[in-house]
């Protein structure tokens, strides 16, 4: 009787730690470039890969389209297009790509993932915006306007940082904004009082975050700006808190 009752709670333990095992989210990191190439794409991933060490998920790096198919994209919990430049998907990854995120799955974007994809307006919906023009490299005050967030929370209101600063066109009006950049604090900036550098939003069935922040190599070692890309991922992933905005 004793040795049925051992086998019993083995069998109940085994199949607690089995139910408790749960496979960590996965995040594709897409670095595909047919344009400018950014020199801290190879910083951007390491520290891809760092945080979802520190914070539970899965990283799979690639530059390769050919993963953009529909079976492949159904491992991954969000997909990051990290610098990405000009045309880097073909018409059936572009599908494929489409249909991941109607599934529900999730995007976020960082710098130029709006210099992408011009002549596909769907993914100008998603990713927000387009980018358009860029000053020189140089410190200027951004207005973190939402604080409530995870991106965003740890941020002074006021961010003053050194990057590349765009200037975007066909601005997607339908996503919440998180931070905008104050145009009288740097010269070159084009889109006025309203001037977003971060925002997201459900999209089409799913969920996109850009952040507009990410040129030097010096933000991918920066534990704000690091926070605050982690925040991105884990709404696109879907792991956060984030209330979504319409």
């Amino acid at each position: 009787m004793k040795t049925k009752n051992i086998t019993l709670l083995l069998c109940l333990l085994g199949f607690f730690l089995t139910s408790q095992a749960k496979p960590k989210p996965k995040l594709l990191v897409f670095a595909k470039t047919a344009g400018f190439r950014h020199d801290c794409i190879p910083v951007g991933k390491l520290a891809m890969i760092k945080l979802g060490e520190e914070n539970g998920f899965a990283v799979d790096t690639t530059e390769d389209a050919s993963v953009f198919t529909p079976d492949n994209l159904k491992q991954y919990a969000a997909i990051l297009f990290l610098c990405t430049t000009g045309n880097v998907l073909d018409d059936a990854q572009q599908a494929a790509m489409e249909g991941y995120i109607r599934g529900g799955g999730g995007f976020m974007g960082i710098h130029a993932a709006t210099d992408t994809e011009y002549d596909w307006p769907w993914y100008n919906k998603l990713v927000g915006a387009w980018f358009l023009s860029h000053p020189k490299q140089q410190e200027a005050t951004l207005l973190v306007v939402d604080r409530n967030n995870p991106a965003t929370k740890h941020l002074p209101e006021k961010w003053i940082r050194k990057d590349e600063w765009y200037n975007f066109k066909d601005i997607n009006p339908d996503t919440h904004v998180l931070i905008k950049i104050d145009e009288t604090s740097y010269e070159g900036g084009k889109n006025g009082d309203n001037h977003p550098m971060c925002w997201y939003h459900d999209f089409d069935g799913g969920r996109a975050f850009y952040t507009e922040m990410g040129h030097t190599k010096e933000s991918y070692a920066d534990p704000l700006y690091l926070q605050h890309v982690l925040g991105g991922l884990q709404y696109a992933m879907g792991t956060g808190n984030t209330k979504k905005k319409h």
